[in-house]
């Protein structure tokens, strides 16, 4: 890569960092008023709500996108694509963990990747009830705020707890085997909400892993680059056009993915 493209790079993930912190406080101030949000839900699914908070975080982050990096394109889960075609695409969730934030519980974030050239290179995770943040750039390795990070050093499901999400979007018969044979093994699981702060931690060792059956790109793809960027693996998130579709998501360190990987039902790549 060139001098002045690593430059950029680093550019862009330095505001990322800063954005994602900015935004979260918004987020905050929304969190601590949350009794008095308007709230709707997104077509038949009860459980996927949106609120005034996730359109204005996101119309604040969009827009300081747009002043500091006018050629980039931009995926929101709320507001949609702009210029989607460009080599740069900021993906974006104002509010990963909604119901959790309106509910008054504190695992909700705000989640942040950029793809360049196809492949995710930044990812940022802030958790404004802990003021903590999530961040790695491909190639520099992956931080909490400013300590390094590496996954869980468990050889065995059973040396840790394991992250976990399901949606409506899938069946019950894509999720339910990999818990059977998870809870067979002697391992554990926590569902908290939040894919994209439950993926941070696994990063972060706190969990040993996550999976989720189905993801959309704003909660998957930042995970993705933490993880690998910590040491771990990953699935090919992009595969099959992910960035459109959505896919699986499988990360956990070298030693338990392969094991793990086994017990997914949907292809993975």
């Amino acid at each position: 890569m060139a001098t002045h493209e690593v430059d950029s790079l680093l550019a862009r993930y330095r505001f990322a960092c800063s954005l994602a912190e900015s935004g979260g406080k918004l987020a905050y101030e929304f969190y601590q008023q949350r009794d008095s949000l308007l709230t709707e839900h997104k077509g038949d699914d009860l459980q996927d709500v949106v609120s005034r908070a996730d359109c204005e975080v996101e119309s604040y982050v969009k827009s300081r996108i747009a002043e500091a990096f006018p050629g980039d394109g931009f995926l929101g889960e709320e507001s949609g694509t702009v210029d989607a075609q460009q080599r740069v695409l900021w993906v974006v969730d104002p509010i990963d963990g909604t119901s959790c934030f309106l509910n008054g519980l504190h695992t909700w974030c705000l989640s942040l990747a950029i793809v360049v050239d196809g492949e995710p290179v930044i990812g940022v995770v802030y958790d404004p009830n802990h003021h903590e943040l999530f961040h790695a750039l491909q190639g520099q390795g992956a931080w909490l705020n400013d300590r390094r990070i590496t996954p869980h050093v468990a050889t065995t499901v059973a040396g840790g707890v394991m992250g976990v999400g399901t949606s409506h979007r899938v069946s019950s018969a894509d999720f339910l085997p990999f818990l059977d044979e998870l809870l067979q093994h002697g391992g554990m699981f926590v569902r908290n909400g939040s894919g994209a702060l439950m993926s941070a931690w696994a990063a972060a060792g706190r969990l040993i892993g996550y999976y989720e059956p189905h993801m959309n790109p704003w909660d998957g793809l930042p995970g993705i680059v933490l993880m690998r960027e910590a040491g771990g693996s990953t699935n090919d998130y992009l595969a099959n056009d992910g960035i459109a579709r959505g896919n699986p998501v499988l990360l956990a360190s070298k030693t338990l993915y392969p094991q793990l990987k086994q017990w997914v039902k949907q292809p993975l790549r």
